[in-house]
């Protein structure tokens, strides 16, 4: 079928909306009509081919949202007409993903940044061109898009599909980092390293747990100031004071649980030299494969933990729900982060985005 969709032709250039030809979903596919679709720096990164993915043409695209427009024979989880949410795919067979921890599948990128099916075949192309598409198996800066049955979640119908959009990485990530893999009791204390949609996400998150110190860093006075209204009790501008000493002062000693969410080797190591004994950072920051960061070794051995957690240890077909119902009853108002576009302004809101003017951009289709 002929789709509308956002291609990348050279590395780092621009969105080019183009029609193209999306394949037919097969027997274990869902074909959805995007509604509205997030940006994030991982969308970024893989256009900048920091990602080991395949040379463009390209589409990306991974925080979809829209209905439900035909499903394979085989399919069972959604029918026609159901609104979801598209999230992540994985193999559903390795070691990992049979215990639950779909994130960690061994077979992730081959379904996610494989560029086309995990078998080879191309979703996408432009008259006899193929352009790579299958994008976390969705590619959804689209107005249709090809997912499996596994990365589809059905969700309520009486929200806009827009604003639910970014739960299905960002937002998910962000939240699931405190709620799933921290797991702060309440009065506790944390503090969030960059407040970008991640760490904003998490501020939220560290409310909904009870957290009663909640320290949002960053280096951008209007997103301090955007922390704070979301439930920060405290921010540190870290271009302006020590960030650890700061910490340190607030919490008399440290904060009991650290969240890095800047992706940059010196923040990492500011998230663990504020942590006191038995105190957890998680690392959710993504990197290039091989940085490397210097930590020490004393102060590790002492009864601290560095954790790495990818998507926020969620199972999106269970904690996208949770959030939303979290949202419907105003306790985790994530839609205060996003700022609408026009799917045509693709390319402003990119840049919108690369220079900070706004937290979490959303295509509406």
């Amino acid at each position: 079928m002929e789709i509308k969709a956002a291609v990348v032709y050279e590395t780092s250039g621009d969105f080019c909306i183009e029609q193209l030809e999306l394949s037919e979903p097969r027997d274990d596919e869902v074909l959805v009509r995007i509604v509205g679709t997030g940006i994030c720096h991982t969308d970024l990164g893989a256009r900048d081919m920091h990602l080991p993915i395949p040379p463009p043409p390209s589409v990306f695209g991974h925080e979809g949202a829209g209905v439900v427009e035909r499903i394979g024979a085989r399919v069972t989880k959604v029918k026609p007409g159901d609104h979801v949410v598209l999230a992540w795919d994985y193999c559903g067979t390795c070691p990992a993903c049979k215990v639950g921890k779909v994130l960690y599948c061994l077979n992730f990128f081959l379904h996610n940044f494989h560029g086309a099916r995990p078998d080879g075949t191309i979703t996408l192309r432009k008259g006899d061109q193929p352009v790579h598409g299958s994008f976390f198996n969705q590619s959804s800066f689209a107005d249709f898009a090809l997912a499996n049955e596994r990365n589809v979640v059905k969700v309520r119908d009486d929200i806009p599909l827009e604003v639910l959009a970014p739960l299905g990485c960002g937002v998910m990530t962000g939240a699931g980092a405190v709620m799933n893999s921290l797991q702060p009791k309440p009065g506790a204390s944390i503090a969030v390293f960059g407040v970008g949609p991640v760490g904003m996400s998490a501020v939220l998150a560290a409310g909904v747990c009870g957290c009663t110190t909640i320290i949002a860093v960053d280096v951008k006075a209007e997103r301090l100031a955007m922390a704070n209204e979301l439930g920060a009790t405290h921010t540190i501008n870290a271009a302006e004071v020590d960030p650890v000493e700061a910490i340190k002062d607030i919490t008399g000693g440290g904060a009991e649980f650290s969240l890095e969410c800047v992706g940059n080797p010196k923040v990492l190591r500011q998230a663990v030299d504020v942590l006191p004994r038995l105190g957890v950072c998680g690392l959710v920051g993504v990197v290039p494969p091989g940085t490397e960061v210097a930590l020490d070794m004393d102060l590790l051995m002492n009864g601290r933990t560095v954790k790495g957690i990818l998507g926020g240890d969620a199972i999106p077909d269970l904690f996208i729900p949770r959030l939303i119902e979290l949202y419907s009853q105003g306790r985790f108002p994530f839609d205060r982060l996003i700022t609408f576009y026009p799917f045509e302004d693709i390319n402003r809101a990119v840049k919108d985005m690369e220079e900070g003017r706004v937290i979490k951009p959303v295509l509406r289709m």
